[in-house]
Formats: C-alpha cells, sequence, structure tokens
C-alpha cells in the first residue's frame, strides 16, 4: 500500500478512466506519474478542442495559417505536433517534413521548395523543420556555402514579409533542450528498436558540434525577428513543451468563438 497521502482530488483523478488506464500501463505502479499523466490528457484535451475551433474558423473563412517547429535534435517537435493534429481533420491540414533536396531542388531559389509547401485557402500547414535549415543545421554540418548562408539570411525576412501580405498567418517556435537531455534521448533512442530509425549521421554529430549549433541558433534569432518574432519553447520536460506549444499557437490566432482565459497558461503538475 502506498505511504502517500492523497487528496480527494488526487483520489478522484487515479479512478477516472485516464487513471486506471495510466496506472495499468506502467510496468511497475507509480502513483505520481499516473497523477501527472492525467493532468497532462486532461489539458490537452481542453487544448485540442479550442484547436478544433481554430481549424473550424480557418476552413470557414478561408485563412492560411503556417506554424513552423524548429530545435535541436530530439527537441520533442514531432510529438509536439503529433499531439496538436490529433483530432483535426486531415483532410484540411497538412505536415510538412522535407527530405535533403534532390538534384533538381539543389538547383532552385533556396526557398522555392517551400513556397511550394505553403498552405492553400482554408488550410494550416504544420513545418517539421523549414526553410530555417539554412539557418542552423546546413551551415553547422557544411551542408551549404558561407555564400549561400549569407544569402539566406539576407532574403529570410522580406520573404516572410511577403508572407505576411499574402494573408498567411505565420508562427515560429523553437524546441530548446539541454545537452544532458539530448544525449539521454539520443541513448533512448538508439536503444528502441521502434525509434532508432529517427536516428541519423547528422544525430551522431549534434553533441559534438553543441557550440556551434548554439552560435547559429543565437544569429538566427538576433537577425530573422524582424516580422515574426520566434517563441521560446523550453522542452527538457517534453509535456510540458507539448502544452505550452499548443497555448502559444491558440494564443497568437484570434478565431471565432475563443476561449481566451481556457489558454492561458495553467499551472498544473506534469
Amino acid at each position: 500500500m502506498p505511504t502517500k497521502q492523497f487528496t480527494t482530488e488526487e483520489l478522484e483523478l487515479l479512478s477516472s478512466r485516464e487513471g486506471l488506464f495510466a496506472l495499468v500501463n506502467n510496468k511497475r505502479i507509480n502513483y505520481g506519474k499516473a497523477i501527472r499523466t492525467v493532468n497532462f490528457e486532461s489539458r490537452l484535451e481542453q487544448l485540442q478542442i479550442e484547436f478544433l475551433k481554430l481549424q473550424k474558423w480557418v476552413t470557414t473563412n478561408q485563412k492560411k495559417v503556417v506554424i513552423v517547429f524548429e530545435g535541436r535534435d530530439a527537441a520533442g517537435k514531432g510529438g509536439a505536433i503529433r499531439r496538436m493534429t490529433e483530432h483535426l481533420n486531415p483532410r484540411e491540414y497538412r505536415v510538412v517534413a522535407l527530405p535533403k533536396p534532390d538534384e533538381t531542388e539543389r538547383g532552385q531559389w533556396y526557398f522555392q521548395r517551400y513556397i511550394n509547401q505553403l498552405p492553400n485557402a482554408g488550410e494550416i500547414v504544420f513545418f517539421d523543420r523549414s526553410w530555417y535549415n539554412r539557418a542552423v543545421v546546413e551551415p553547422v554540418n557544411g551542408f551549404c556555402t558561407d555564400v549561400e548562408y549569407a544569402n539566406f539570411m539576407s532574403q529570410v525576412n522580406e520573404v516572410e514579409r511577403m508572407m505576411l501580405q499574402s494573408g498567411i498567418l505565420l508562427i515560429k517556435m523553437y524546441f530548446s533542450i539541454s545537452k544532458n537531455e539530448q544525449e539521454r534521448r539520443f541513448k533512448r533512442i538508439i536503444k528502441s528498436p521502434l525509434k532508432k530509425w529517427k536516428y541519423s549521421a547528422v544525430d551522431a554529430k549534434a553533441l559534438e558540434l553543441w557550440d556551434d549549433y548554439t552560435k547559429f541558433k543565437e544569429a538566427m534569432f538576433e537577425q530573422t525577428q524582424e516580422y515574426v518574432p520566434w517563441k521560446i519553447i523550453r522542452a527538457d520536460k517534453k509535456y510540458q513543451a507539448r502544452i505550452a506549444s499548443t497555448e502559444y499557437v491558440l494564443s497568437q490566432i484570434d478565431y471565432q468563438g475563443k476561449d481566451v482565459e481556457m489558454i492561458k497558461p495553467k499551472k498544473i503538475h506534469i
């Protein structure tokens, strides 16, 4: 029997369907973790309902929304996108995660293949990494020349200004994790038969190149916020990052039926 004294609210959480599932889904019973899981799922469900309102507004009013997810490798961008889109109408949003450019694309204007992925009217597009590959990943790993990097940095603000002028609602987030947390996540990914495919040659050098990533990341923050600001999401705790990123996106758009009080950041134990 546990020695911890639970509050009435905690007992109600543990006895709920979600709480019981959280308990039995672990090899060892962990009451604290079960309560945190229920708190997270309950808060996320509130935000997912609100996101459906946003999607309906986008579709009804033929709006165009772009949400950019950037950050270090293993920072949790993909997981945040999955939970954010979990209950959305799949016909009215897209997730874009482009592979490295092919020979034809390498001969194009750098922004061209990203512009081809921008939303149609009534659509939300989530970029799991974006044109900002050239701001950090490419120069750190030697995938672009100094001239290509300089050209990108001189053009990106103007490109984003044109997106805004075309009616696109653009949101940019950067998922930030510590070096120790990145190393822990890489180890878990490598050990997992279901996730080890995620570990790439770029990932293998990420820890070694940590300081270089930091230098280019800071330059990106300094030079690419003329029209659209960056929101830094603290992502060492992935559940908190998923909640914080969803709250931020909802806070940035004035859609019909918006529950302003509900989407304000809440202090919950997760």
